[in-house]
């Protein structure tokens, strides 16, 4: 039992928080693309990677993991990402501040994304056991690089209207 749920009910609420952060997080991606806002899915983004990050933590383990750490490096991402958008309303730098901490978010969870697809799809395990194999640090890099060339273009594109009213 994790917080009163099954191990099997409480992962599958995390699965789904994941997925959830992550398609809302792409849909936020590329609305900067065109310097939309999207405040309902950023506010989705947020909360789902939020908690996808804490109900990391409950899952019975008898020492830290590398997943622990990337929970705690996106919650403090997310925290500066969330501080530069609702409280700094993306003033002067706040802007890609805030960009360069959703994208990070977002690609922290597709790193896990691609750690759990080696782990559990079996033609994927097959090709990488051990998650030091070539495949694994290829679509690794592969995806990184990806999110690199996604952030560079989201932190030059994404020009929104700020909100006058914020500092009134």
């Amino acid at each position: 039992m994790i917080l009163g749920m099954s191990t099997s009910t409480f992962t599958l609420v995390h699965v789904v928080l994941s997925l959830v952060g992550i398609f809302a997080g792409l849909v936020v991606l590329f609305g900067m693309f065109s310097s939309k806002r999207l405040d309902g899915w950023t506010a989705l983004f947020l909360a789902t990677t939020v908690l996808t990050s804490v109900t990391g933590f409950p899952f019975p383990r008898d020492h830290v993991l590398p997943s622990h750490l990337v929970g705690v490096i996106s919650l403090v991402v997310l925290a500066i990402a969330i501080f530069a958008l609702y409280l700094r309303h993306l003033a002067g730098p706040w802007r890609w501040v805030y960009v360069a901490g959703a994208v990070v978010a977002l690609y922290l969870n597709i790193f896990v994304l691609v750690v759990q697809a080696f782990l559990k799809v079996p033609f994927l395990n097959a090709l990488a056991p051990t998650q030091s194999d070539p495949p694994f640090i290829v679509m690794q890099l592969v995806v990184l690089g990806i999110f690199v060339v996604l952030g560079i273009v989201a932190v030059r594109l994404f020009r929104p209207q700020t909100d006058t009213s914020a500092f009134a």
